[in-house]
């Protein structure tokens, strides 16, 4: 029984050592060139998609600041309008009297521009106090439709800016997308890992058969690193980014919306109570939603900007391998 096990063992040994027997060094070598060789190039291309995206995306930030700073001038111009608005107001509660009405509260700027634009100024009924109050709204009236043509300028630059940076984040999530395992970058880096140990092995059979494994063990030396490289954070940055910005384009797509709907005409045209609020609403959701989406495109210039970095690390270690595949 002892012999038998014995021989079964050896059998198994040798049977092992026939499934593990090295690769000549050419076909290692061979092996090892195809594994290998397109890394750097593939590298080269998602490094070029990076910094288009993180050019794209920074370009998005810029149209981001600007929407929100024009944003917020826009806001103070509105103060300026709406503290216009009390003055003619409280001038028109006087001029009527008495305490207004809820109704009157809404509509009183509608009345008292229809009356003034009917009022007789010669009419000796009109007191000298009345007739100051009047013109004085007038003069206040002037000085809104002034500011109201600043206010409408600077919306409409909000919107356009808003709609600007909404083009870039969609552009920066396509592009994103397209860098998360460009051309299967791990599967060539594991197989490129994969091919360098046969090549190892090849390398000490070719030594103890006497070859010469100089330029095999120049290849191996280089393509080996490969081994310590993480390429995770590629990956990772690039979803990173791609996130970002699909955040950017829904939330700047909404702002751009927003935007256009508090600056439109209708909107605008209701100088009633209830209407001054619902644009001062929009405007402000607008604002909001313009912050929203610089900071998202922010973030993605930040993740392709460190995706770049990452690619970088791994690309020193494919132009090495390269130069001496080739």
């Amino acid at each position: 029984k002892g012999k038998i096990l014995a021989f079964s063992l050896l059998s198994v040994f040798a049977c092992c050592g026939a499934m593990a027997e090295p690769l000549d060094l050419a076909t290692a070598l061979q092996n090892t060139y195809h594994a290998c060789v397109g890394i750097d190039d593939n590298l080269h291309e998602l490094k070029v998609l990076a910094g288009i995206n993180t050019a794209v995306t920074g370009v998005g930030t810029g149209l981001g600041i600007g929407a929100t700073a024009t944003g917020l001038a826009k806001s103070s111009v509105d103060a300026e309008i709406e503290q216009l608005f009390a003055e003619m107001r409280s001038l028109s509660n006087e001029y009527q009297g008495d305490d207004p009405t809820q109704e009157q509260k809404n509509d009183w700027y509608q009345k008292v521009i229809a009356e003034i634009d009917k009022i007789d100024w010669d009419d000796p009924q009109i007191g000298q106090q009345e007739q100051e109050n009047l013109k004085k709204i007038q003069e206040l009236d002037e000085q809104r439709e002034t500011l109201e043509v600043k206010s409408k300028k600077l919306g409409n630059w909000r919107t356009g800016l808003l709609a600007g940076n909404t083009v870039t984040n969609v552009a920066g999530a396509i592009i994103s997308s397209k860098t998360i395992n460009k051309d299967d970058i791990n599967g060539q880096i594991e197989s490129c890992v994969a091919a360098t140990k046969e090549l190892s092995n090849a390398i000490n059979a070719a030594r103890m058969n006497g070859e010469d494994i100089t330029e095999a063990k120049q290849i191996y030396d280089a393509c080996r690193e490969y081994s310590y490289v993480d390429i995770s954070p590629i990956n990772k940055r690039g979803t990173g980014a791609m996130v970002a910005s699909s955040i950017g384009a829904v939330v700047g797509g909404a702002g751009t919306i927003t935007s256009g709907v508090a600056n439109s005409d209708k909107i605008r045209g209701d100088n009633t109570d209830t209407g001054r609020e619902k644009e001062k609403n929009l405007n402000t959701a607008s604002n909001l939603l313009s912050a929203g989406a610089t900071v998202a495109s922010a973030t993605a210039t930040v993740f392709n900007a460190t995706q770049i970095a990452a690619i970088k690390k791994v690309a020193e270690i494919s132009q090495k391998c390269t130069e001496v595949l080739k």
